[in-house]
C-alpha cells in the first residue's frame, strides 16, 4: 500500500461535525514548520512528555512529515495556533500468521485536551480515521492504547498482549543449547544498516508486528540524540550466525547506584532466527554485577524459562493488552493470513459502524491458504468464481469424506467485529470468547473448527509502541 498518505481528501463528515461545534479540523502541511511544531507541542502535552529539545524537534518533524497529521483547532482559546486535539496515521503492513502481511492503517498520537472533553472530538477523529483507512484500501486498522476503554466503541479489540519479563541473575543458570554463531558488542551507530534488514525479517516471522517506519530504528539505537546521557548509556549486541551473517540484535542499559549491582533493562531484542533469540537472551542473563535483567514489551509466550535450570528465576509481570486491531475489510483480512487447519466456516459478523457487517464463508485448505466467499450485496468484495469455490471446498474437505463434507451445511458462528479482531492473529482462542458469551455457535462443532483454523504456530506479539 505505497502511496502518499496526504493524497486522500480530508474526511467531510468529521470536518462538518467539528465545525458544528465551533472547531476546525485541519490536515497539517509538513512544509508549514510553525504549524507542525505547534502540533508536536500538543502531542507531547497530551502524553505528558516534556517539550522536545531542538534535536528531538527535528526528529519529530522528520517522522511526522511521512505521516498524515490532523489537528483540531479552537479559535477562541488563548493559544489558537496550538491544536486542542491530535492524531497521526500512515499505511503500514501488519504481520499475520504464515509469515505474511496484510495492508493496514496505523493510528497514533490520539490526544484531546482536558479543556475540550465531551465535545465529540475523539469520535470525530476516530471515525474519520476509519473512513480514511477504507479509502486507502486498508484491510485493518491498528493502534496501541494508553486507555483500554476508549477504542472498543470504534470496533477495535485487543489482538496481541505484551509483558515484562524479569530474571533473577543469581538463579539464572543457562541450560539451553549453544547457538552456532557468536554475539558481539558493537557500537549502536554501526548497527543502523544491519538492524533494518534484521528487523524486516523479525517482523515478518511474528504475527502482530508492524512495519518499522523511517526513524524508528534511530530511536531504538539511541541515534536521535547520541550525546544524551540516555544514548551514551546504551549498549548494543549483535548475533552473527556460523556463516558470519547478522541475524539479531539487542540494546540495553544498566541502571544502578554507584558500586551497587543494578538492573540490565532492554526493550529492543530483534531476532530473525531462533538461534539469534537464544544467543542474545543468554548474553543478557549471564552478565555479571547485575541483580537481574528486565525485558519490556516481551511476548507472553517467551521461551526463556525453558532454557534455564531454575524456571522460577523468571518472573512475568504486567501482562496487558498491547496491539489493538480493527477489521475493515474481512475478506481481504481473512485471505491474507494462513490457517492452522482445513475447513469451511461461515462467519456472520456484526459491525455497528457498517464496515465489516455481513456473512463471510471462509474456505481454508490443508496448506493453510484460504479464499473467502461473500454473497453479492453483503459487501463490496465480489464472490469468487464457482470453480474456484469448488476447488477450495474440495481442498478443505480433504481426500477422505470430501463428498459428504461438501453436501453438509457448513459450520457457522456469529460474532462482533471486535471478536473477529481478537481471534484474527491467533492471540485469543474462539472457545474463550464463546465461554464469555461473545461468540455464538450457530451450528454444532463450529467453535471447535474455528479453534483449529484460527490457531497460530507463533503467539502474536508487538515489541514496540506506535
Amino acid at each position: 500500500m505505497a502511496f502518499e498518505p496526504r493524497s486522500i481528501p480530508i474526511d467531510p463528515d468529521a470536518k462538518a461535525a467539528l465545525a458544528h461545534r465551533g472547531l476546525e479540523y485541519r490536515l497539517i502541511d509538513p512544509g508549514d514548520t510553525a504549524a507542525l511544531d505547534a502540533w508536536i507541542d500538543a502531542d507531547h502535552r497530551g502524553f505528558h512528555h516534556a517539550r522536545p529539545r531542538d534535536v528531538g524537534q527535528e526528529y519529530d518533524r522528520a517522522v511526522m512529515s511521512e505521516r498524515r497529521v490532523h489537528g483540531v483547532y479552537d479559535a477562541g482559546i488563548a493559544e489558537p495556533d496550538v491544536p486542542v486535539a491530535t492524531v497521526s496515521s500512515w499505511p503500514a503492513g501488519l504481520s499475520v500468521p504464515g509469515g505474511r502481511s496484510v495492508d493496514g492503517w496505523a493510528v497514533s498520537s490520539v490526544t484531546v485536551s482536558p479543556t475540550h472533553r465531551r465535545r465529540g472530538i475523539a469520535r470525530a477523529l476516530m471515525e474519520a480515521e476509519l473512513a480514511t483507512a477504507k479509502r486507502a484500501g486498508a484491510a485493518v486498522a491498528m493502534l496501541t492504547v494508553t486507555e483500554a476503554t476508549i477504542y472498543g466503541r470504534y470496533g477495535y479489540a485487543p489482538a496481541a498482549k505484551s509483558t515484562t519479563v524479569e530474571v533473577d541473575r543469581r538463579r539464572a543458570r543457562w541450560t539451553g543449547p549453544d547457538a552456532p554463531g557468536r554475539v558481539h558488542f558493537v557500537e549502536p551507530s554501526s548497527l543502523r544498516e544491519q538492524a533494518a534488514a534484521i528487523s524486516r525479517r523479525a517482523v515478518a516471522r511474528t504475527p502482530g508486528e508492524i512495519d518499522r517506519w523511517p526513524g524508528a530504528l534511530d530511536r531504538m539505537l539511541g541515534l536521535v540524540d547520541p550525546e544524551s546521557d540516555s544514548s551514551r548509556s546504551l549498549r548494543a549486541l549483535r548475533y552473527d550466525d556460523q556463516h558470519g551473517q547478522p541475524q539479531g540484535f539487542a540494546t540495553f542499559r544498566v541502571t544502578r547506584e554507584p558500586n551497587q549491582p543494578g538492573w540490565a533493562e532492554f526493550d529492543v531484542l530483534a531476532a530473525a532466527t531462533d538461534d539469534a533469540e537464544r544467543a542474545l537472551w543468554r548474553v543478557l542473563v549471564e552478565q555479571d554485577f547485575v541483580a537481574g535483567v528486565r525485558g519490556l514489551l516481551r511476548s507472553v509466550d517467551e521461551p526463556l524459562e525453558w532454557m534455564l535450570e531454575d524456571p522460577r528465576a523468571v518472573t512475568v509481570r504486567d501482562v496487558a493488552d498491547h496491539l489493538w486491531v480493527r477489521i475493515i475489510d474481512p475478506a481481504a483480512a481473512l485471505t491474507a493470513r494462513r490457517y492452522g487447519a482445513a475447513g469451511e466456516l461461515v462467519l456472520d459478523i456484526d459491525d455497528p459502524l457498517g464496515y465489516a457487517s455481513g456473512r463471510y464463508t471462509l474456505l481454508a485448505s490443508a496448506d493453510g491458504k484460504a479464499v473467502v466467499h461473500v454473497p453479492r450485496g453483503d459487501a463490496a468484495t465480489p464472490e469468487p468464481a464457482a470453480p474456484q469455490r469448488e476447488r477450495a471446498r474440495a481442498r478443505a474437505a480433504g481426500e477422505s469424506g470430501g463428498r459428504a463434507a461438501r453436501a453438509a451445511e457448513p459450520r457457522s458462528i456469529r460474532l462482533d467485529v471486535r471478536d473477529l479482531a481478537s481471534i484474527y492473529l491467533g492471540g485469543v482462542r474462539p472457545s474463550v470468547l464463546a465461554r464469555a458469551g461473545r461468540i455464538t455457535e450457530a451450528s454444532r462443532g463450529a467453535i471447535e473448527l474455528a479453534e483449529r483454523m484460527f490457531a497460530s504456530a507463533r503467539t502474536p506479539h508487538l515489541s514496540i509502541w506506535f
